[in-house]
C-alpha cells in the first residue's frame, strides 16, 4: 500500500481533505443533524437515535472530535456532545470556497 504524501499538497487541501473524510460517513451525517436540532446530546441519546451500537457511536463522535466538528464534556457517567460553532463556520467557509471556485464553461458541452 502506497504512503499518502500530504506534503505534496497545499494547507487547504489538506485541511478540506480531512473534513471531507470526517464527514464521509452517513452515521456522522446523522449524528451531526441530530446535534444541530437539539443543540446538545448525551451519547446514549444517540445510541437510541442511531440504532447502533455504543461502541460503533463513540468511534463517530471521535473522528468528528478529532476534526474538532464537535466538543464535548462529562457530566456525571456521561459525556455531552454539541457543535463546536467557531469550527462549523471554518469549515462552512472552507467549502464554500472549493465550491465556489467552480465556473460554468463557455461551451456547455465541454465533455
Amino acid at each position: 500500500m502506497g504512503i499518502t504524501k500530504t506534503e505534496l499538497f497545499s494547507e487547504r487541501q489538506n485541511r478540506l481533505a480531512a473534513v471531507a473524510k470526517a464527514l464521509a460517513h452517513p452515521a456522522r451525517i446523522a449524528i451531526l443533524e441530530h446535534l444541530l436540532e437539539v443543540n446538545s446530546c448525551i451519547n446514549s441519546n444517540l445510541v437510541e437515535e442511531l440504532g447502533l451500537a455504543q461502541p460503533t457511536v463513540s468511534q463517530h463522535l471521535k473522528a468528528l472530535k478529532d476534526q474538532g466538528i464537535i466538543k464535548g464534556s462529562i457530566e456525571g457517567t456521561s459525556m455531552c456532545y454539541c457543535i463546536d460553532p467557531e469550527r462549523w463556520e471554518e469549515i462552512g467557509s472552507l467549502i464554500q470556497q472549493f465550491f465556489g471556485q467552480y465556473r460554468a464553461p463557455q461551451t456547455p458541452d465541454c465533455c
